[in-house]
């Protein structure tokens, strides 16, 4: 019986622990025809810590956002493109960009880019413990202000997109926003690039009012085909708005912006 008793407890013990290990990987059934993925339970996970993969307003507006784990020579070329056709983004860097190309963040900064938070080891948050996930954060940002003090860093993507009710917790008691993607694909694999004319078609193929596009920077496809997704997209009615736009949207009363 005192056997018994025993097993009991150490199994209620085990549920919480087994709770806490719940990992998720983002991920939806993509969508066409000009609409937004489908995310199913994960919807629900988002709107309860104010997180976010995409504006829901229905507006014709398009996010660009870029993870940069490292520098493949593409950056510049994408900045240049950007600047010249006056339109925002939002970098997600890690440590060890930041501390390899100062002078490319600073130029992302003066450009009036936002600056994201993709952790300073690009660690799985799912995996490590309250005290990591704080320290890899702050250590980030951190990096980032030695840089220029003065720039916001409010949005936090996780390492590839993993992420379950703990990490978005403590993301929210630090002051950070997650934001996913509602489109995306596969353009971080240096030498198997297929020409621009292949990134292009993968966006063109998801786009819908509100993305929010994830694109890599490492990609030579995504650097020449950047200039022919922004004009085209604006000849379809498209504006390129920043996430602070969005999240602007997100804080006012509808009709009031």
């Amino acid at each position: 019986m005192k056997r018994i008793m025993v097993i009991i407890a150490l199994t209620f013990l085990l549920i919480p622990l087994q709770a806490e290990a719940v990992s998720y990987g983002w991920g939806y059934k993509k969508g066409h025809n000009h609409q937004p993925p489908e995310v199913g339970k994960y919807q629900a996970i988002l709107d309860k810590h104010q997180a976010f993969y995409f504006d829901d307003s229905g507006d014709k507006h398009v996010y660009l956002t870029f993870d940069n784990g490292y520098e493949a020579g593409y950056t510049e070329q994408i900045l240049g493109v950007l600047k010249e056709k006056d339109v925002p983004a939002t970098f997600f860097l890690t440590g060890h960009y930041v501390t390899d190309q100062p002078e490319l963040v600073k130029r992302m900064i003066a450009d009036g880019h936002i600056i994201g938070n993709h952790s300073d080891g690009h660690r799985d948050f799912t995996a490590i413990s309250k005290e990591s996930f704080i320290k890899d954060v702050s250590v980030l940002t951190e990096k980032i202000k030695e840089i220029d003090e003065k720039v916001p860093v409010q949005y936090l993507r996780p390492p590839k997109g993993t992420f379950n009710e703990s990490s978005l917790s403590w993301a929210d008691e630090l002051g950070y926003t997650h934001v996913f993607w509602s489109l995306a694909f596969v353009d971080w694999n240096e030498g198997s690039e297929q020409g621009w004319k292949h990134a292009y078609k993968q966006v063109m193929d998801q786009i819908h009012p509100g993305a929010v596009v994830l694109m890599h920077t490492v990609s030579q496809d995504n650097a020449d085909a950047l200039a022919y997704l922004i004009d085209d997209l604006k000849e379809q009615g498209y504006q390129f708005k920043s996430l602070d736009d969005l999240m602007m949207k997100k804080l006012l009363p509808k009709g009031f912006y």
